[in-house]
């Protein structure tokens, strides 16, 4: 039986956040000269937030994406060369072969789609980003010395998360703390892949697929900023 579009964004965004996590966990041992030793407890929140992020960001794009279409058909130069002739029978023909219009780039909606992405898009994932990864950092801070190679915290008596643990006041101070620096520093690097995303790919599934691509480099950024 084939995935259903978002069932294989749910798996790329898991590969995805696992692969940066531990992308990053790497760079921060070298650096530190420290042993090369997978905190699995680091990596369990990331995909989490992965996959608890990925459905509403697939509905974002595909509201963008219907509200402000990249593409809009356009007349092809044979069509336009035979309306100009009269010619109703080379009309038919180009119809017929599918050569009778074209997908041409609407750069007012991509424009307008990039800048949304950019602002409100920016903004609401970073926000999101924040609670989720303060707020679950310290619900499981109990599992914090006895979760770094094993996965027991997900099995053992204690609870996997705590809700009464998370200091929500504690969790919005510190989101409103990092949010301008992580949103500041997405500008230096999702404008472009958006404008790319929206000016060269057509469907929702491929810009997804090159955003997780470059998502990669984005989720070791953040991983890096988090473990700070």
């Amino acid at each position: 039986m084939a995935l259903s579009p978002m069932q294989f964004a749910l798996i790329q965004a898991a590969v995805i956040g696992s692969l940066s996590n531990i992308i990053a966990q790497v760079i921060a041992a070298q650096r530190d000269n420290k042993p090369i030793t997978i905190n699995l407890l680091s990596l369990f929140q990331y995909v989490l937030f992965g996959l608890v992020n990925t459905p509403p960001n697939i509905l974002w794009q595909e509201y963008l994406e219907s509200t402000f279409p990249s593409y809009h058909p356009s007349p092809t130069p044979e069509a336009i060369a035979s309306a100009s002739k009269g010619s109703e029978a080379e009309l038919d023909a180009e119809e017929k072969e599918g050569k009778l219009v074209e997908p041409k780039l609407n750069r007012r909606n991509t424009a307008i789609k990039t800048l949304l992405d950019q602002t409100v898009g920016a903004a609401v994932n970073t926000f999101l980003y924040s609670m989720f990864m303060n707020g679950i950092q310290m619900g499981m801070a109990h599992h914090e010395l006895e979760a770094q190679t094993s996965l027991g915290f997900l099995f053992g008596e204690k609870g996997v998360v705590r809700a009464q643990d998370v200091n929500w006041g504690v969790v919005w101070e510190r989101t409103r703390g990092e949010f301008w620096g992580i949103v500041k520093a997405g500008w230096k690097f999702w404008p472009v892949i958006s404008l790319v995303n929206f000016t060269f790919l057509k469907s929702v599934e491929m810009r997804n697929l090159v955003g997780g691509l470059a998502g990669v480099g984005w989720g070791v950024y953040v991983n890096l900023f988090a473990g700070n």
